[in-house]
C-alpha cells in the first residue's frame, strides 16, 4: 500500500470559536491533545503540534475547514453540518455527529410582513444569508427563484432597512431574531458538527483513518 500520510503528516483542521470548545474534550477522549501553545491566546500561529508525531492541527474559520478538507490540505475535520451542506463537495464524508454546536438554519423575516398567504404567493424573494448555495437549493425546490445578498453579519438587520424580503440564517434560541423584531418563517434543517474526512485520503490509508473516525465516534458518543 501507498502510505502517503504516513510519510508526511496527518492534518486536522478544525474551526475557531465556540464549536472549538466543545470539540476539544471529544478530541481528548480520542486521545488528540494539541500542543499547549494552542491554546494561548497570545500564539498566532495557525498550524500547531499535538501530542501525535504525525498529527497537526490548523485552526481557521469555520467556512474554510471545508475548503482545506476538499482540496486535500487537511485530511480530517470538524465543521458544522451547515458549512458541509453549503460548500457540498463529493471529497467531503462526513461519517460522524459529534452532537455538539446543536442549532437551525432557518427562513426568517420582519413580523409584520409575514402571513399565510404572502408565503403561498412567493414566486421571487430577496434574501440575505451567508449560505447563498444551501439557500437557492432550498427555495428552488419550492419553485421559488431567490436572489441572494451574500452577508456574513448583522444578518437580523437586513429586512428592516429594506435590504431584502427574508434572511436565511443559523438561530439557536430565537431571542436575537425576536429583539430585532423578527419571526421564523421555516426551518431548512437542523444543525450539528460532524467529524469529517477527505475521501482521498481515506483510500489512500484507510487503517489510519478508519481507525480515527472509530476513536472519534467512540468518544462522541461516551
Amino acid at each position: 500500500m501507498n502510505n502517503q500520510i504516513n510519510n508526511t503528516k496527518i492534518i486536522l483542521a478544525v474551526p475557531k470559536g465556540r464549536i472549538l470548545d466543545q470539540a476539544l474534550p471529544i478530541l481528548k477522549r480520542a486521545g488528540i491533545e494539541p500542543e499547549p501553545a494552542f491554546f494561548q491566546a497570545s500564539d498566532r500561529r495557525l498550524r500547531f503540534t499535538s501530542n501525535h508525531q504525525n498529527i497537526d492541527i490548523i485552526r481557521v474559520r469555520s467556512f474554510d475547514v471545508a475548503t482545506f478538507l476538499a482540496y486535500g490540505a487537511a485530511h480530517l475535520a470538524i465543521a458544522g453540518s451547515d458549512v458541509l451542506e453549503e460548500f457540498n463537495h463529493p471529497e467531503i464524508y462526513a461519517p460522524v455527529d459529534l452532537e455538539i454546536g446543536k442549532c437551525r438554519l432557518v427562513v426568517a423575516a420582519s413580523k409584520d410582513t409575514v402571513s399565510e398567504a404572502d408565503q403561498r404567493q412567493w414566486s421571487h424573494l430577496r434574501v440575505a444569508t451567508k449560505y447563498p448555495q444551501t439557500t437557492r437549493r432550498y427555495f428552488a425546490k419550492k419553485g421559488v427563484q431567490v436572489e441572494c445578498i451574500k452577508l456574513n453579519g448583522a444578518m437580523e438587520i437586513a429586512p428592516n432597512l429594506g435590504l431584502c424580503r427574508r434572511i436565511v440564517d443559523l438561530v439557536e434560541t430565537g431571542s436575537t431574531l425576536t429583539a430585532n423584531g423578527l419571526v421564523e418563517i421555516a426551518e431548512i434543517m437542523t444543525v450539528s458538527s460532524r467529524f469529517a474526512v477527505n475521501r482521498a485520503a481515506w483510500k489512500m490509508n484507510p487503517d489510519i483513518i478508519s481507525g480515527w473516525i472509530s476513536k472519534i465516534r467512540e468518544a462522541a458518543h461516551n
